[in-house]
């Protein structure tokens, strides 16, 4: 089983950048598809990015295409979520997921139902 811890949040100015990152615990990382999700104050858990366990394959929400960036590092256990350009309604609880049942080499998914595993979240906020 997968345990997913985030780590990387915090307070930026807008327009300004953060890297989240995921360290995974378990040996099923490495051919598990993972995704980023967020969630602001009062609104429903959103998709931001999702990459298939390959890594060959990203999905992103068009809010944050061309801003965000996701990637992996299965020799080390870790996701990551590179955020630049920040805006104001990117302020939310960032989450990452774990898909952890087995797939394909280029299995992607951005709805929350897929996923198996969650970490605790951690705070971004975006203000001046």
């Amino acid at each position: 089983q997968v345990q997913l811890v985030e780590s990387g949040g915090g307070l930026v100015q807008p327009g300004g950048s953060l890297r989240l990152s995921c360290a995974a615990s378990g040996r099923t990382f490495s051919t598990s598809p993972m995704g980023w999700f967020r969630q602001r104050l009062g609104k429903e858990r959103e998709s931001v990015a999702a990459i298939s366990w390959s890594g060959a394959v990203t999905y992103y929400a068009d809010s944050v295409k061309g801003r965000f960036t996701i990637s992996r590092d299965n020799a080390k256990n870790t996701l990551y979520l590179q955020m630049s350009s920040l805006k104001p309604e990117d302020t939310a609880i960032y989450y990452c997921a774990a898909f952890t049942q087995g797939s394909s080499a280029a299995y992607v998914s951005h709805y929350p139902r897929t996923y198996d595993t969650w970490g605790q979240g951690t705070q971004v906020t975006v203000s001046s």
